[in-house]
């Protein structure tokens, strides 16, 4: 293992002590994966979806954050609701801190008038973080001439560590605009490996709105965008800028004073496929190589009966 690996791994592990916070994953093809983004979009496309979303951060320091998900939902006309499921496993020091997360989510639709749909999202998700202490390096492990060669004298604590975290949001949105917020952990649940402390997740509150705007008759639609996120004392606001026509989607993302965001996407029958890079312009620059996203989505038809419900308006990537 380099150097600079081996301190990425003793940063992460001062994560589970004390009371060190982190923030959570995130992707950034946003739209990609609607039920990590806010459990409102449950059931916003009406028909049967699958999203599946793989992100590579940072592969200049090999596998240090590896992120996958999988969900799906759908439209529940004899409930008037959408249901949902997401799993996300989350990879940090190549497999050294490991997150898998399992959520039920669910989502009622109102119309308060015939131009604006409200959707109200819930979510309760089961998490499990578990710690490989064989892969952990410590001070009192290092010899001057040979060095990590000693064995530690630090006290393991345990391995695995299991939370209920619950979520909320809410979206609103016309066939042209849409805004929406969203409470994640909102119980703050204790992640702590390490017995006689804590450490709670803290809330994080995402807020995004934008528009889909007709160009050129409806051959072409502009779509601009804006998401702020906040936890604990991270936050971050980020400006795009989505292009479609016909089957391919360009665009363009700017993460506040730290990276710029490129797009590609195409969608075609029931099949979306898209591929982002984060092109990093702060000071870590040279050392992360950017960050790499996947999403595949499987987009099923269905027969949408009376009362019609509104799809949501948002981007598809």
């Amino acid at each position: 293992m380099n150097k600079t690996a081996t301190k990425v791994i003793i940063a992460l592990v001062m994560l589970c002590y004390g009371e060190t916070k982190a923030q959570d994953p995130q992707f950034t093809q946003f739209y990609a994966n609607p039920l990590y983004l806010n459990p409102a979009l449950a059931g916003s496309n009406i028909c049967p979806r699958i999203a599946l979303n793989y992100r590579n951060q940072w592969p200049g320091i090999s596998g240090t954050y590896v992120t996958t998900s999988a969900s799906f939902d759908r439209f529940v006309y004899g409930i008037k609701s959408g249901i949902g499921i997401l799993v996300t496993n989350d990879r940090a020091g190549r497999g050294t801190i490991q997150t898998t997360q399992i959520s039920g989510i669910y989502s009622y639709q109102w119309r308060p008038t015939r131009e604006l749909s409200i959707n109200v999202g819930f979510q309760a998700t089961y998490g499990q973080k578990t710690l490989d202490w064989s892969k952990l390096t410590f001070g009192d492990m290092i010899d001057e001439r040979n060095g990590f060669v000693k064995y530690t004298n630090e006290v393991q604590g345990t391995s695995k560590k299991s939370y209920v975290d619950l979520s909320a949001g809410a979206v609103a949105f016309s066939k042209r605009y849409f805004v929406g917020f969203a409470a994640h952990h909102l119980n703050e649940p204790d992640e702590s490996l390490l017995q006689g402390t804590g450490a709670k997740l803290p809330r994080k509150y995402t807020g995004h709105a934008g528009a889909v705007i007709p160009v050129n008759g409806n051959e072409v639609t502009v779509s601009p965008n804006v998401l702020f996120q906040a936890q604990q004392d991270f936050k971050q606001l980020l400006l795009g800028l989505y292009v479609t026509k016909g089957a391919l989607t360009g665009g363009l993302w700017y993460r506040d004073r730290d990276s710029f965001i490129l797009l590609a996407g195409v969608q075609h029958g029931v099949f979306k496929f898209g591929y982002s890079y984060d092109l990093t312009v702060s000071k870590l620059t040279n050392a992360t190589a950017g960050s790499h996203e996947l999403s595949l989505g499987l987009n099923f038809y269905c027969k949408k009966p009376k009362p019609k419900y509104r799809p949501g308006s948002c981007p598809s990537f």
